[in-house]
């Protein structure tokens, strides 16, 4: 089996490797091409998915920024009879892959949101600042509007700035990061929806000694630590591992059982990281030993009650 990713640079696709590894290793008897470009390159990871249509027929999660360039190869690999199945971006139109692992994003952003709102009091003004790592990814729009959604209904005096591209590879994020918050001297709260912007935005404010409000997205280890000292005041964590773990376990079955993939949206669900819970994710992240043994009776609970989770394909949201 083969799990394909888009980067081995930012740790939210990490963290789903991790995750499909671990189904890997619990059974035992299972062959993981786990497979990424160094760095987001949608053409380099189609001949990695391309090689691994040739090499792991037994199945094969794709996480991809770019789901477009995925139409061709995702239809070829249905032709040759190779199962698929799309991890954290829905797959594109025009395919046949039917199961889709991945959260609501919009919870994801409203999450978020709703955990902002508690840090700025009802009838504040100022300029609050989004950031987008990469425009015109459907998922980070998606954490977008519900982060919004959440900030103009229970916050209506804030002006909200963005989105702002602010790159998603870690040098590019930072740079974009220092100059938006330069170009943004008032603005009292800079938000990020990617796995970079909880690294940047501390480190900043760290460099610069200016004091602003700031969350994001994912589980960076740097970012957990910066909820640790309070430089971030949340991140939404889209649980990246459970993915990886539940796309592979669900092929594994499969293959095993003699059966179709389940179809539809498996939405494994959204962690709001604070102050309140960070030393149990901390100690959660320590390794891949301690990732799985704190996931296994989620993913248990999961995988045994798969209604639970599984919605109509056309509602991911």
């Amino acid at each position: 089996m083969a799990f394909i990713y888009a980067s081995t640079t930012q740790n939210p696709f990490q963290e789903m490797a991790f995750g499909a590894k671990a189904a890997s290793a619990a059974d035992g008897k299972v062959t993981l091409n786990a497979a990424a470009p160094t760095g987001v390159n949608g053409p380099a990871q189609v001949q990695l998915f391309r090689s691994a249509i040739r090499n792991s027929k037994d199945g094969i999660g794709l996480q991809s920024l770019a789901p477009d360039l995925f139409v061709r190869p995702l239809v070829q690999a249905d032709d040759d009879d190779v199962p698929t199945v799309a991890v954290d971006a829905a797959p594109p139109p025009g395919t046949k892959t039917k199961l889709f692992i991945g959260n609501s994003n919009t919870e994801v952003g409203r999450a978020l949101g709703q955990e902002f709102i508690k840090h700025v009091p009802a009838g504040t003004k100022g300029e609050v600042v989004i950031g987008n790592d990469i425009p015109g990814l459907r998922l980070l729009e998606q954490r977008i509007e519900g982060l919004t959604e959440v900030i103009k209904k229970e916050r209506p005096t804030l002006t909200i700035k963005g989105p702002l591209d602010s790159k998603s590879e870690p040098t590019d994020n930072y740079n974009a990061w220092n100059s938006i918050v330069k170009a943004n001297p008032k603005a009292i709260a800079f938000l990020g929806v990617g796995g970079q912007d909880g690294v940047s935005l501390p480190l900043i404010q760290k460099q610069t000694g200016r004091k602003f409000l700031a969350g994001s997205c994912d589980i960076d280890p740097a970012a957990l630590k910066a909820v640790k000292d309070g430089s971030l005041f949340a991140l939404s964590s889209p649980e990246h591992w459970l993915k990886g773990y539940v796309a592979l376990q669900l092929m594994i079955d499969a293959k095993r059982k003699g059966t179709k993939l389940p179809e539809g949206w498996w939405n494994p669900g959204t962690l709001v990281i604070t102050s309140a819970n960070i030393d149990e994710v901390m100690k959660r992240q320590v390794n891949e030993q301690s990732r799985t043994a704190f996931f296994k009776p989620i993913v248990d609970e999961q995988l045994a009650n798969p209604t639970k989770y599984l919605k109509p394909l056309d509602q991911a949201n």
